[in-house]
């Protein structure tokens, strides 16, 4: 029985999901979020191949094979071409792509610290949402607890200079 390779999953949901919208009268703010849901399972999918060690192998055999054919093509000037297009477009596409894939993480672990956070009954509930203070109000925060590690630096040096004035007492 025939399988799907995982990249013709892939096309295969993204093109039920575009002919199901295609018909559709939903209000435009449904578009939106239909769109923002088919470029998210896109990039998750293309995040999860694309980081894949096929894909680097991919890679490594493309170059590979653009190298061995170079003396074929002397080495020409349109054979440099080929291989600079390509990786430029490449790398352009993944740029985007890598930062959806970061801000869906940054997202994460910020949702994940503020209920850890909100779960801790001695936690400042104050420190959930930090993310989206301005800088100033960030560099406030970071002064604030940089006072406290020195404050508590110099009570632990405090404390361990007085257990070391103890011991010579005795």
């Amino acid at each position: 029985m025939w399988q799907p390779k995982p990249i013709d999953h892939l096309w295969a949901y993204y093109s039920i999901q575009l002919t199901r919208n295609k018909g559709s009268t939903r209000h435009m703010a449904n578009d939106r979020t239909s769109t923002r849901e088919l470029f998210q399972g896109f990039a998750s999918q293309a995040s999860f191949i694309v980081g894949s060690k096929w894909a680097f192998f991919t890679a490594a055999v493309t170059i590979l094979a653009w190298a061995l054919v170079g003396p074929y093509f002397r080495y020409s000037d349109t054979w440099q071409l080929v291989i600079n297009t390509a990786t430029t477009i490449v790398t352009f596409l993944m740029v985007f792509l890598i930062q959806n894939t970061q801000n869906r993480d940054a997202r994460a672990i910020h949702l994940k610290l503020d209920e850890i956070i909100r779960a801790i009954d001695v936690a400042q509930n104050d420190m959930i949402d930090i993310e989206k203070l301005s800088d100033e109000e960030l560099e406030s925060l970071s002064q604030k607890f940089e006072s406290i590690r020195s404050e508590f630096e110099s009570r632990k040096q405090r404390k361990h200079g007085k257990v070391e004035n103890d011991r010579r007492v005795t």
